[in-house]
């Protein structure tokens, strides 16, 4: 039997605050619940997220559906891209996204490199994979960690891949035990 894994990108954010506490904008409220319409019918067994409250936004209705609670998981959070706790510009992000990239290790003091974040976010994933094996479970995420986590095992989810998602964004993944065998976008297709 095998087991789904719905990573579900968070909806639009304020662009200012502090990167743990920033919530949704209203389109990102409208969006969360098009996330829940869109997998209503999924039969999702389990809903956990990154403890970013934006993340954990875009899942909640889902959660609440269900009759559970979100289950945030602080290792899921998004990479940290530098040692404050505000948000780094997309003036500076783009071009840290493209060096970290092309340079797994490489990042700024204070920060996380892709290879950190995804050794971290991986271990989640694995015990999730463990935990549910044979269930649906939707994982409120974000773009660089998601990517980071769906790129462990398969390379073609790379920096391209990240720059083509939305917020929110939907993706279904398939493993049979730990193998990922197949990934379907939910998002573009409602």
């Amino acid at each position: 039997m095998n087991t789904f894994v719905y990573m579900v990108r968070h909806g639009d954010s304020p662009k200012e605050g502090n990167e743990r506490t920033r919530g949704l904008t209203e389109k990102g409220y409208l969006d969360a619940q098009r996330v829940t319409d869109i997998l209503k019918d999924e039969d999702i067994d389990v809903v956990v997220s990154s403890p970013y409250v934006r993340s954990i936004l875009t899942v909640e209705k889902l959660a609440q559906q269900i009759g559970q609670n979100v289950l945030v998981f602080e290792d899921l959070k998004e990479r940290i891209f530098s040692s404050g706790d505000n948000r780094v510009s997309d003036e500076e992000l783009i071009p840290l996204l493209e060096k970290s990239f092309y340079e797994p290790d490489f990042s700024l003091e204070g920060g996380e490199s892709n290879a950190d974040c995804q050794i971290r976010a991986i271990k989640v994933l694995k015990k999730l994979l463990d935990t549910y094996r044979g269930k649906k479970v939707a994982i409120g995420t974000h773009g660089a960690v998601m990517t980071l986590m769906m790129g462990y095992f398969d390379h073609t989810y790379d920096l391209d891949f990240l720059h083509s998602t939305s917020k929110p964004d939907i993706y279904k993944m398939e493993f049979n035990e730990q193998e990922l065998i197949h990934v379907q976008r939910l998002w573009g297709e409602n």
